[in-house]
């Protein structure tokens, strides 16, 4: 398990000095070039036989799609990357060509479909390339986040429990495919899924309660990875500066595909009125062939950068050491020969109250007696933790009945020296009383 000591989850200022000595090199030229060629031939189409009727719905809805700004999340870029390419693919397939050109004459056939299928095995390789860099992404920030986590049975329980949630997300994505889902629809899900994980993660970081108590304490997730998971996916948190810096090139190419798309889509819808021409089919081969290379380039070089980029930075480098003061924590001089209390009422059974507590590092005699009691209305104790002396006792909690309590800690057994005790205590209410406010 690695050290979280001393560090802050990165932040938007620190990650544009990061990304400021990884510069992108700008797409090509033929990127606004050909798009705009391939949309100015959509248009064509459309303008000579314009979408009219009902049948037609899901071409008015892509053209809609083609008019809108890309998505401004990248995971959502590269998720519809990946839907366009394949919609792509799918038309490009000889069993989807419309029939005016399957009984073209043998000689243009063979030239037309040695075309085609050239450019279906371009995109087939990007969607691969694609595929490929996603998985490797999600595998490098889980492992990642586990080199934080205890290497114990914990970690492995972490790593089972993901393990058995991405099997039931295939399941959940198989089982659409085999009841007749399109590929839109199948991208759908699969984007449904990751914002699932993205709400799951933030939660996480957001826990409170008898939850957060759980994860924290139990299972071992360092407080610096809480505050990471909640922060990561703000509006105006560190991701932001990756769209600022790397957003635009991967839009216009979020943009390129849909005009490909887009252009093969109204072309086979028209092929018997409209046959494409030597001189489009030449801008659709440079288009792809363009389009293919600079996102292969960009996935090249994004991956360096996120594989390279810290989640984690010293509290010195981030300039957080004030911010970062914890003000759950309260500080207490225990004097000698003296005790501290802490009452507390507890109004449901079953509830915990869970504390944290260490004494401020000293060189001296540095433990502390500490116990709970049970005071009952008539005034009797009972008590519900033996007496201990401790140096710290982090992320421990009792499951309690209704009624008063009374955390101790005992400084009567010395003489001469206080005690400077920093602790925090919560009261929290029932699992299933928590699961239902949520």
């Amino acid at each position: 398990m690695a050290s979280t000591e001393g560090l802050v989850p990165i932040t938007r200022a620190f990650l544009a000095s990061y990304y400021d000595k990884h510069p992108f090199t700008p797409l090509s030229a033929h990127v606004s070039t050909l798009s705009s060629q391939i949309r100015s031939m959509a248009n064509d189409f459309l303008t000579q036989h314009p979408p009219i009727q009902v049948l037609l719905l899901g071409e008015r809805i892509l053209i809609n799609e083609a008019d809108q700004q890309p998505p401004h999340k990248m995971d959502e870029n590269m998720w519809k990357n990946r839907e366009y390419i394949e919609e792509t693919i799918f038309l490009l397939q000889s069993s989807n060509w419309p029939e005016a050109l399957k009984q073209q004459s043998a000689a243009d056939c063979v030239e037309f479909s040695i075309t085609l299928g050239k450019l279906k095995d371009k995109l087939h390789n990007t969607l691969k390339a694609l595929e490929s860099f996603q998985t490797k992404n999600a595998e490098h920030v889980f492992n990642t986040v586990m080199t934080y986590l205890p290497q114990d049975f914990r970690g492995t329980l972490i790593r089972q429990q993901r393990e058995r949630s991405e099997r039931n997300k295939q399941a959940e994505v198989d089982t659409l495919v085999n009841s007749g889902g399109s590929i839109h629809d199948r991208y759908a899900l699969l984007w449904k899924q990751q914002m699932d994980r993205r709400r799951q993660l933030a939660q996480l970081g957001s826990a409170t309660g008898v939850y957060k108590t759980l994860v924290k304490y139990l299972v071992g997730v360092p407080q610096v990875l809480l505050d990471f998971t909640r922060q990561i996916n703000d509006d105006d948190g560190p991701m932001e500066e990756q769209r600022h810096r790397y957003g635009p090139p991967l839009y216009s190419l979020t943009s390129m595909i849909l005009s490909i798309r887009l252009f093969l889509s109204l072309s086979w819808a028209r092929y018997d009125a409209n046959k494409l021409k030597m001189e489009q089919i030449a801008v659709l081969e440079q288009a792809v062939d363009v389009y293919t290379m600079e996102l292969e380039r960009f996935l090249t070089f994004i991956s360096e950068v996120f594989a390279n980029a810290p989640f984690f930075i010293s509290a010195e480098v981030a300039g957080a050491l004030e911010a970062r003061k914890n003000d759950d924590y309260k500080e207490i001089n225990v004097p000698a020969g003296k005790t501290y209390e802490v009452l507390l009422s507890v109004d449901a059974v079953n509830s915990y109250i869970a504390w944290d507590f260490s004494l401020v590092q000293g060189t001296i005699n540095m433990d502390i007696g500490f116990s709970l009691e049970f005071l009952s209305p008539t005034g009797e104790k009972t008590l519900m933790l033996p007496y201990r002396r401790y140096e710290s006792d982090q992320g421990n909690f009792c499951t309690l009945m209704a009624g008063s309590y009374k955390l101790i800690w005992d400084n009567t057994y010395s003489t001469f020296f206080k005690k400077v005790l920093r602790y925090k205590i919560d009261c929290i209410p029932p699992v299933t009383d928590s699961v239902q406010s949520d």
